[in-house]
């Protein structure tokens, strides 16, 4: 039976852009049945797929004239590039699950442009920071390990999880003056939901995922999930959100933007999860805010809506 065991590549929709159909049903027959013959074997199976990062499929070029350094976190040594003077006032930028650093590398020009110094790298099991397992409060960690070591920073832009991590850590402490949020999920337990039902556990097995996850990172998935915390922070936010997302719905950000006080929330039309990061709009619109000139942002991008992304 182990011999059909899928790849996370497999299912995993926070970085595959297309799957066969004969694919995932064959996944879900074979975690359907594995889950009640062995609901302990389906368990592991599922707990190493969900925190082992999918390996990105494209290669960025590094942006600008980029320094590499690398960052001890909790979960390891992170490869970090930054370009900028040093003394220049600092961005974090922070990437999805299964994606890079370099991802973000639209924003890297127009940023040192406008006199910032730039930072961005491979989170804890992804891309050059090495093969690892990881979940989201390791995430959590490398971005309060860079901010040790390459901040204070004065902004971030941030993607998908990577976006939910640099909220977890605004809640944690982590001071920032503006921030943009990309594509950003609302929930860990919504994305486990999501994560069960496509992979085909039963309720019983991944339920015991999730104890076992907030096991051994000692944090409630439910304490995750307040994000109405964000109501605390006083900072101007930009959200960015595709009407059209398939993996992240649109939803999500606007139950955000109703915590942060005084948000501004963009929905976009026809870029999906992914071309949000590459959109000239999208990079404008995201660097003027962090530059303090988003008070004539638009609330749609572009005015009209274009066919919906296929991806």
């Amino acid at each position: 039976m182990t011999t059909l065991t899928p790849t996370f590549s497999q299912f995993n929709s926070t970085i595959v852009r297309s799957v066969s159909a004969a694919s995932l049903a064959a996944t879900r027959s074979y975690f359907a049945l594995l889950s009640r013959l062995r609901p302990e074997l389906a368990r592991r199976q599922a707990e190493r797929l969900f925190t082992t990062p999918p390996r990105h499929p494209t290669d960025y070029p590094v942006p600008a004239a980029a320094r590499r350094e690398t960052v001890l976190t909790a979960a390891g040594h992170v490869a970090l590039w930054q370009a900028g003077p040093a003394g220049a006032p600092a961005v974090l930028l922070v990437h999805g699950w299964g994606g890079v650093g370099a991802q973000l590398g639209s924003f890297v020009a127009p940023l040192l442009a406008r006199g910032f110094r730039v930072v961005w790298f491979d989170h804890p099991g992804h891309g050059e920071s090495g093969r690892r397992r990881v979940a989201l409060p390791d995430l959590v960690r490398a971005i309060s390990a860079i901010e040790s070591a390459c901040g204070p920073f004065q902004a971030a832009i941030g993607h998908s999880l990577g976006a939910a991590a640099m909220c977890l850590a605004l809640r944690d402490g982590l001071a920032l003056e503006r921030i943009v949020l990309l594509g950003t999920p609302a929930s860990i337990s919504g994305y486990m939901h999501s994560f069960a039902r496509q992979l085909g556990i039963t309720a019983a097995v991944r339920e015991r995922l999730r104890q076992r996850i907030e096991l051994r990172y000692g944090k409630r998935f439910d304490e995750i999930d307040r994000i109405e915390d964000l109501g605390r922070l006083a900072l101007p936010a930009l959200l960015v959100h595709d009407s059209a997302d398939r993996h992240v719905p649109y939803a999500h950000s606007e139950r955000i933007a109703a915590c942060l006080a005084g948000s501004q929330l963009i929905r976009t039309h026809g870029l999906g999860h992914f071309r949000l990061l590459r959109d000239p709009a999208v990079v404008r619109a995201a660097v003027a805010f962090v530059a303090g000139d988003g008070s004539a942002l638009p609330a749609e991008l572009p005015a009209l809506p274009l066919p919906a992304a296929l991806y």
